[in-house]
């Protein structure tokens, strides 16, 4: 291996040794030489585990020479890739579509339970999709998963809240911009917070261009904002709260009662946030997906009295 050598000696020895069936193990090195255009010498080194049949070693075409590439897979990575599967959201009874969706997970795999992975997860849904009504495109639901069974994930209102581009269509010139919040405790001890929101109107036949309120007014009307908000959120629990959320029953209370102080457009409570739960009640739960036995009432059957005759004495 001392003296380099032409091409053609090179390509006869290498083709007897390809084709010598005796041997069972080989090793060879090739060494390689560039043609003589001034490009430099490189030495190239080929190990064979063992002898190549005539129809692995290839062709030669064009005076090279084609090597197959084999790639091995790392010990321990022949266990098949299991991909994610789809749980199904349950949306609460409130709402009129229950199938919310599907979300992603990874599947248990270890110490990792797919159940822990979803549990207090938070999805957020328009409620035009939950009560097939596009007159509420503008709001949107969170829901928070509490329970897993199966490939059902049911869920609970965790927050109501408006999208961006429907707060900036309302905020409009020549109007003042009333808002309020209160902090109210349901009757099942959910604490929440609401956000409401309320515009000036012009009065009939009123000629001014502008609809400004006064502070003593704005004072007033938030004062009542906070009367209502607080009367019809305190008294019921969260199920009938969400009830009154979706067709807008306290905005509509707020502007019927706040008419003698000044008239009022776009009253809506806007934001919904939970700030604090109750611990986890799992028969609650079933209860407000309909899966609950407990309201269930039996009939009562009448039947004959049958007196019972005694054979023997």
């Amino acid at each position: 291996m001392g003296e380099e050598q032409p091409w053609a000696s090179l390509i006869y020895q290498l083709l007897h040794i390809l084709y010598a069936k005796a041997a069972d193990e080989v090793e060879f090195r090739i060494t390689a030489l560039l043609d003589q255009r001034g490009h430099q010498s490189m030495r190239m080194g080929i190990t064979a585990s063992r002898a190549l049949t005539p129809q692995q070693a290839g062709t030669e075409q064009d005076g090279c020479w084609k090597e197959q590439e084999t790639v091995q897979g790392q010990e321990g990575s022949q266990e098949e890739d299991r991909g994610p599967f789809l749980p199904q959201g349950l949306a609460p009874a409130p709402f009129n579509v229950r199938d919310v969706g599907k979300t992603l997970v990874n599947r248990t795999t270890g110490l990792k339970n797919a159940n822990d992975a979803l549990k207090g997860r938070i999805l957020e849904v328009s409620l035009a999709d939950l009560q097939k009504d596009e007159d509420h495109a503008f709001r949107k639901v969170k829901l928070r998963v509490d329970e897993v069974q199966g490939k059902n994930c049911l869920t609970n209102f965790h927050g109501l809240d408006f999208t961006s581009d429907k707060l900036r269509s309302l905020v409009r010139k020549w109007q003042t911009l009333i808002e309020a919040n209160v902090t109210v405790k349901t009757t099942d001890d959910y604490l929440l917070r609401l956000f409401a929101i309320a515009f000036t109107k012009r009065r009939p036949n009123q000629i001014k261009k502008t609809t400004y309120a006064a502070s003593s007014q704005i004072r007033a009307i938030r004062r009542k904002m906070t009367e209502i908000i607080q009367r019809e959120a305190s008294t019921c629990t969260l199920t009938q709260l969400t009830s009154k959320l979706i067709p807008e029953v306290i905005g509509r209370e707020i502007e019927k009662s706040t008419q003698g102080i000044y008239p009022l457009q776009n009253v809506h409570i806007r934001k919904v946030k939970l700030l604090k739960q109750p611990k986890f009640d799992l028969g609650a739960l079933m209860g407000l997906h309909g899966e609950s036995g407990t309201d269930d009432q039996g009939q009562k059957v009448e039947r004959e009295f049958k007196e019972r005759v005694l054979e023997e004495v």
